[in-house]
């Protein structure tokens, strides 16, 4: 993997901002039908201009350039077509990638900042199915959309007011809805479901959420908020605590930790929802340095990131037994502040239940609402690079 300076460049290199390293992985989560292919072709002609046009009246202040020297790989040049069809999970990504998209990013805060807003993608149509509750993740993407221009078609709760209550299969929907937009959002309780609809769509499909599986967007716009926080992604420290078992966000985050140098994870959870052998395995195959600890206090006096989570008691099913004993054993609260260290913060991809007591919000350490915010930047810059690209 080319070496680039994980602290994000905030120079705007070109008409979209973009600042990569010297190459590139391609990874294509499926193949594009020839109908993707065809389907996307004009809309991205005729967007290409709008998008010049509206980035260049939307610009803010010029940025000073970082001090790295970087160059502009040919993936990540101003006209190409983005080289991912589908969101599916974090391994999609490489280093290299993730700093591109953090660059459109910036330009995006940008966009949400300018009143006259943007029409990069006026004419295109996003619909989200959410097949389980959300609230950030939902409205973050219909306001993206919104952002840029776009239209959406949204449905809250299609488990039980779509026809999936009739007993209608994820594809035949998938097949149904592309024929009223240009991409999908889609949520699911199962793990895999996404890559089941991508297998089916003709249009781009990005995963929300899939179970207990991925939310690769959120490990997105997580890595964004670290790199804004800290000011590096090389040599940092994360405790990843609470339901590690569940938590498809951990899980996806620790993915795309382990493209930077020098990071160290602890495990900070109950028994009975520690991290899963697949991504110890992973990380240890990357050469990431991981660590299992009981000791909150211990880990978060180490660390850059304390990264808290709930105990998913959706997940836990009758057993409520199981649900009872994992709830309560790790809260940041006070106590944690007091040792953790002055840069370090603390996240949290929301909602949080008792895990983080709300005095804590006060402290500026409390990254978590910046944290969701961020989420807009990312899913803008997303939106932009699939249905228009660099």
């Amino acid at each position: 993997m080319a070496a680039t300076s994980s602290s994000l460049s905030s120079c705007l290199l070109s008409d979209h901002g973009i600042a990569a390293g010297d190459s590139a992985k391609c990874y294509t989560a499926k193949q594009a039908v020839c109908a993707k292919s065809l389907s996307m072709s004009s809309r991205l002609r005729h967007s290409m201009e709008a998008s010049r046009l509206s980035t260049t009246t939307t610009r803010g202040p010029a940025h000073c350039c970082s001090a790295v020297e970087t160059k502009i790989s040919p993936l990540f040049t101003l006209g190409k077509k983005f080289h991912l069809d589908d969101v599916i999970e974090a391994q999609q990504f490489d280093r290299d990638t993730l700093n591109a998209i953090f660059e459109v990013a910036r330009e995006m805060e940008e966009i949400e900042m300018n009143p006259s807003g943007s029409q990069i993608l006026k004419g295109f149509i996003m619909a989200t199915l959410f097949y389980e509750p959300s609230t950030r993740t939902r409205l973050s993407f219909e306001c993206a959309m919104k952002r840029l221009g776009g239209e959406v078609l949204t449905t809250e709760n299609a488990r039980e007011f779509s026809s999936a209550a009739k007993g209608e299969t994820l594809e035949d929907t998938i097949r149904t809805v592309e024929g009223y937009s240009d991409i999908i959002v889609l949520r699911h309780f199962e793990s895999g479901a996404t890559r089941r609809a991508a297998a089916t769509a003709s249009i781009p499909v990005i995963n929300a959420g899939d179970g207990p599986g991925q939310h690769p967007t959120q490990a997105l716009l997580d890595i964004y908020t670290i790199d804004r926080e800290i000011g590096k992604l090389d040599g940092i420290k994360v405790a990843l605590v609470g339901d590690l078992a569940n938590g498809r966000t951990v899980r996806s985050l620790a993915y795309l930790l382990a493209k930077f140098k020098d990071v160290k994870i602890y495990f900070v959870s109950p028994e009975v929802v520690k991290m899963k052998d697949d991504i110890k395995d992973y990380l240890t195959s990357e050469g990431v340095e991981w660590e299992e600890s009981a000791d909150l206090i211990d880990v978060a006096s180490k660390c850059d990131v304390v990264y808290q989570t709930r105990i998913q008691k959706e997940r836990f099913g009758e057993r409520t037994d199981l649900y009872e004993e994992a709830r309560g054993k790790y809260i940041v609260d006070s106590d944690v502040l007091d040792v953790m260290q002055k840069h370090a913060v603390v996240m949290h991809p929301l909602p949080r239940l008792d895990e983080i007591t709300v005095d804590v919000d006060l402290d500026p350490r409390a990254a978590y609402f910046r944290q969701a915010k961020n989420g807009l930047y990312i899913r803008m810059a997303l939106l932009k690079l699939l249905l228009v690209g660099w």
